[in-house]
């Protein structure tokens, strides 16, 4: 019986381990392209660097939030946010954007991911930027909330 009990813990241990790897992989990989991306000329378009707060409206939970915007063509963006959960963990993913302007300058945007079983499976995302500010509603099984953020003027 004890044997099982350490094996248990031994199996528990190495799956935290392996998240906490992927996890600080993929904070790395988003804190070189945040550096990178303050290089980068800013445009009138939305593509850049954001900054602002991510909430939950099904729990109240909210946090940082980071996001870097590139132009893939016209119509199509790359969001890659890095998001905190309370001030210590911390999580990046990658969302492909179809956006659409209206009259008044707007990008008017739909997205989503797959984030995982463990953060909560497929997210829908659907909202609106200008050049200084970006609005989003976020949707999944488990959650839905806001992203509200503003360019960060370099």
């Amino acid at each position: 019986m004890q044997i099982q009990s350490m094996q248990r813990n031994s199996n528990i241990a190495a799956f935290l381990g392996l998240i906490l790897f992927l996890t600080a992989s993929g904070c790395s990989s988003f804190h070189k392209n945040w550096r990178a991306a303050a290089l980068q000329t800013p445009t009138d378009d939305i593509s850049g660097r954001w900054t602002g707060t991510w909430k939950s409206d099904s729990n109240g939970h909210n946090d940082k939030l980071r996001c870097i915007i590139s132009k893939i063509d016209e119509q199509h963006y790359s969001a890659q946010f890095h998001a905190k959960y309370k001030k210590i963990l911390s999580f990046s993913y990658t969302v492909s954007l179809i956006a659409t302007n209206d009259a008044s300058g707007r990008h008017n945007f739909k997205g989503e991911a797959d984030l995982g079983k463990l953060a909560g499976g497929r997210y829908t995302y659907e909202g609106f930027a200008t050049p200084t500010n970006f609005f989003s509603r976020y949707n999944s099984k488990y959650d839905h909330g806001i992203f509200e953020l503003s360019r960060i003027q370099e």
